[in-house]
């Protein structure tokens, strides 16, 4: 019986790819997205179930499940992709936008997480992969609401593994870096700009250039999935897996160096 994946965020980027990989290699999968009446590739496939699930409708989270085991019978694997990035200074945001950012990429995610379990421990077993972030281990200005929101993620990942483990369920980390899709494009458009914040004009026009030069050598979608689905098959006890020379180079910079020299290193590169 070929094994069943419910994927979040898969009408773009990520998401999409993972999808299609995961169909190609003769899984069953459950693609989950805001708007599948747009969508026109992925439900033209024999293994493949496109249904709506928006992370902030709880019911249609649970929608999305049903459909699936009625369709597919099982599910053996989440992965848990659906974000998006709130951009700005961080006094530039409002609290609404503050709020929206963790509303998705957090309790979004855990709320998906809530609804499988039970599923998962029927079937007395199960997996779980969470698309973080390079920034969920690392502060980069500009994107704080984002980064933290990946923080959190990264934390309740690793601390929900400990208790899933006594039910034969794991959870795994896929950490990229910059990923050549539309969602860093999407969320520069909604940038957080406050006019009358004009003390951190110097600051935020030096540290976008910054982030631009660190977006010049990114990951494809394609290379994430495929390192989505090596986590997914490898049957090892990993738990992070990081996509693309610069989340590596980042991520080993803070792992080797100490909190102070690591500080200085993140203020050299913005100029501070």
């Amino acid at each position: 019986m070929n094994k069943t994946v419910l994927i979040t965020g898969s009408s773009t980027g990520i998401g999409r790819a993972t999808a299609l990989l995961f169909a190609k290699n003769n899984w069953n999968v459950i693609a989950t997205m805001r708007n599948p009446e747009a969508e026109d590739e992925l439900n033209q496939l024999e293994n493949v179930l496109v249904t709506r699930l928006d992370l902030e409708d709880i019911p249609s989270i649970q929608h999305s499940l049903e459909a699936g085991l009625e369709k597919f019978g099982r599910l053996d694997l989440l992965v848990n992709n659906a974000a998006f990035g709130q951009y700005g200074i961080f006094e530039a945001l409002t609290p609404e936008q503050i709020e929206k950012q963790f509303k998705v990429n957090v309790f979004g995610t855990m709320n998906v997480i809530r609804s499988i379990l039970p599923q998962f421990r029927l079937q007395k077993m199960g997996a779980i992969i969470n698309v973080s972030s390079a920034g969920g281990r690392i502060g980069i200005p500009l994107i704080s609401m984002y980064v933290s929101s990946k923080f959190a993620l990264e934390g309740f990942s690793e601390a929900l593994s400990y208790e899933l483990a006594s039910q034969n369920i794991s959870i795994k980390l896929v950490e990229p870096g910059g990923v050549a899709t539309p969602f860093h494009n999407t969320s520069a458009q909604a940038f957080a700009v406050n006019p009358e914040l004009t003390d951190y004009n110097a600051f935020s026009e030096a540290a976008l250039i910054k982030l631009g030069q660190m977006g010049e050598n990114v990951s494809s979608a394609t290379q994430v999935a495929d390192e989505i689905f090596r986590a997914a098959i490898d049957g090892s006890d990993q738990f992070r897996y990081s996509v693309g020379e610069d989340a590596k180079g980042w991520i080993k910079d803070r792992t080797s160096m100490d909190d102070l020299t690591f500080a200085r290193h993140i203020r050299s590169l913005f100029q501070l």
